[in-house]
């Protein structure tokens, strides 16, 4: 059985899909500045480039999207200066812009025409028996309106401790695996290489356990690209062996392609780039640090309605929050009142 759960504080959206209660995906967004996949705009070539077998777009805002062949009616790129509508089917991630098609209807129309689905929506669709639980009015509103007021639950808290605990974990470069063992995770611009580390216990059971949290890590994060996966000890004969057990465990993805063992010993992947991974979207400390500061603002506030509260922080961390208005903007919405920002070397939450 699926089921989303939602959790949203001031300039945050957490969402994560359950399968039979344990976590099978997750996806942090922050609605102010959407990752924009989905998104039907309007965009002008600006070049053509035969040698990439593509041509760059001026998009809304100034932004620089690629428009591959591949995506064109009749594989052919349109003339330099030509208007035409696109569909986003890449965020703009490691350093490359959004990647656009333009295999969707030609209408008229400027700049931004229609918003991407959001994580919970697209799940909801892929999912249609799923339920939807959210803890707030706002979100559940929203859902019902496009959704249906039967599938979707408000409650107190969307995401319970063990939740939260494991969605905490994922910011971390390492995963410790049940049994002993863990996984080491290192994204890097072209690629992102994963160790098994048996931490002295036998690497046959460990690399047996390792295989389905790696897929399911791949998942969670949402890592993508080049992929090498370096198993805990064993020959390159006992490695090849276990390459069956690699892509059932990659094969639910849809999105992962097992390209098999390198001359290195190594396994060698592909994932399909969509949204930006995980550890970009955490990559703006001062920012995560002062949302998570906001989010525990919000349910201290709800908590104790009336109490006016202050965010004492680093000042990055303050400039981080100052230049993201519509997360203080929500605080004031749930809080009733602004939150006052006071510079400080350590952060913490306080009465006002």
């Amino acid at each position: 059985m699926m089921q989303i759960h939602l959790s949203r504080s001031p300039g945050e959206r957490r969402v994560a899909l359950l399968r039979d209660g344990a976590l099978h995906a997750y996806r942090l967004e922050r609605p102010a500045r959407p990752d924009g996949v989905g998104d039907i705009l309007r965009g002008r070539i600006t070049a053509v480039m035969p040698a990439l077998a593509g041509a760059f777009v001026a998009l809304p805002d100034g932004e620089t999207g690629f428009l591959p062949e591949s995506d064109c009616e009749g594989r052919k790129i349109p003339s330099e200066g030509t208007i035409l509508t696109l569909r986003v089917t890449r965020a703009p991630q490691g350093g490359k812009g959004k990647r656009v098609s333009a295999r969707t209807p030609q209408i008229e129309g400027e700049g931004l025409i229609a918003r991407g689905p959001d994580a919970a929506l697209r799940w909801a669709a892929a999912y249609p028996e799923a339920r939807l639980i959210a803890d707030d009015a706002a979100e559940v509103a929203r859902l019902r309106g496009l959704l249906g007021g039967g599938r979707v639950l408000l409650q107190p808290a969307a995401f319970d401790d063990a939740l939260e605990d494991e969605v905490a974990r994922l910011a971390e470069p390492e995963w410790a695996l049940d049994g002993g063992g863990r996984l080491i995770f290192s994204p890097l611009p072209a690629l992102t290489a994963i160790d098994v580390d048996s931490g002295g216990a036998d690497p046959r059971e460990v690399n047996a356990r390792a295989l389905p949290e790696f897929a399911r890590q791949l998942r969670l994060r949402d890592l993508a690209g080049a992929i090498l996966l370096d198993l805990a000890g064993l020959s390159v004969k006992q490695r090849a062996a276990l390459e069956p057990e690699l892509r059932a465990a990659c094969g639910q993805d849809g999105l992962t392609q097992v390209l098999g063992l390198g001359p290195l010993g190594l396994f060698e992947l592909r994932r399909a780039r969509i949204h930006p991974p995980l550890h970009e979207a955490l990559a703006g400390r001062a920012l995560t640090e002062g949302l998570a500061l906001l989010r525990q603002a919000a349910r201290e506030s709800a908590a104790s309605p009336g109490q006016r509260l202050a965010l004492e922080a680093p000042a990055p961390i303050l400039v981080a929050l100052e230049a993201l208005p519509e997360a203080l903007a929500e605080f004031t919405a749930l809080a009733g009142h602004a939150l006052t920002l006071r510079p400080s070397p350590t952060a913490q939450v306080t009465h006002a």
